[in-house]
């Protein structure tokens, strides 16, 4: 009786933040939804005419729709390639016994902690800019011509903007994963004779996957969802060659004032991203259980 009690006092004191949280999300999702069925541009405030799913119909349609899934896909991959293989990387020398052992680790995931807008701009003005850059300083050290990174490879350089701001993450959470790793059996493995090699193959791999999971994971949703950095460094050009799909709802939106076909296209986005979630979740969920 005294648990039932204590259960119903649980739920009526958590009820508030639930209720709060359910309206937080529900209520610019049925706006989102709303809209995106009206032919509401801010330029015209006062039409807003029913078009059914002909916002959809423009938005899928658009030529510019496929190079923003396109540009989605690669940087996310990108992202997760370079911060999962640098994750592994630095989580094993990390591992290692060192001097200052302790400063290194916290030099190592202190860029995570650094807002994205901020990132973008020191990296914009401070590494690649083609005239008073890090990058173009060294290039012109060797003799060689300043490349100008946001113009003419746009995509890569959101690619290393985003990952410089993740590596920190995956290291963090591949470290942990490797502090539980038992040394005894690293010992005996070595006393029977296997290489360093073979000890990261068979041993020190296999003990990361689950980590490397949930990495996966928890970076593709919110790399889904990447746009300060392109808004800060590229504006998703030039044209849309580092275009991904939230900036393109965003222009659709925000700079075409195309607030049925910009909300069309958030609700794309969402279901795009929970198809991919769901997705991840399921292999992550059999990988867990095998």
């Amino acid at each position: 009786m005294a648990t039932q009690h204590s259960r119903s006092a649980a739920r009526l004191m958590i009820s508030p933040a639930v209720i709060l949280l359910f309206l937080w999300m529900i209520v610019p999702l049925a706006m989102t939804i709303y809209f995106s069925f009206l032919n509401y541009n801010l330029l015209r405030p006062g039409a807003h005419d029913f078009v059914g799913f002909r916002n959809y119909y423009y938005f899928l349609t658009d030529p510019s729709f496929l190079i923003a899934i396109k540009n989605t896909l690669i940087l996310v991959l990108g992202v997760l390639v370079i911060t999962v293989v640098g994750g592994v990387a630095l989580a094993v020398l990390l591992d290692q016994p060192m001097w200052g052992q302790g400063i290194v680790r916290i030099l190592v995931i202190a860029p995570f902690f650094v807002m994205p807008t901020v990132s973008a701009l020191v990296w914009k003005n401070m590494f690649l800019n083609p005239v008073n850059g890090l990058f173009a300083y060294f290039a012109q050290l060797m003799g060689l011509q300043p490349y100008d990174f946001l113009s003419q490879s746009p995509l890569m350089s959101i690619i290393m903007i985003v990952s410089w701001e993740w590596l920190p993450f995956a290291t963090l959470i591949l470290l942990t994963a490797m502090q539980s790793l038992d040394s005894e059996q690293m010992e005996a493995a070595e006393m029977d004779g296997a290489s360093a090699i073979s000890r990261f193959i068979y041993i020190t791999l296999p003990h990361l996957t689950r980590s490397i999971t949930v990495v996966i994971l928890i970076q593709t949703i919110f790399l889904l969802s990447v746009f300060a950095e392109i808004l800060v460094t590229t504006n998703g050009g030039p044209g849309t060659a580092s275009t991904n799909l939230p900036y393109l709802v965003y222009g659709q939106s925000l700079l075409q004032f195309d607030v049925g076909g910009g909300s069309a296209g958030g609700i794309v986005a969402v279901i795009l991203a929970n198809i991919v979630a769901i997705f991840l979740m399921r292999m992550i969920g059999k990988n867990l259980e095998a």
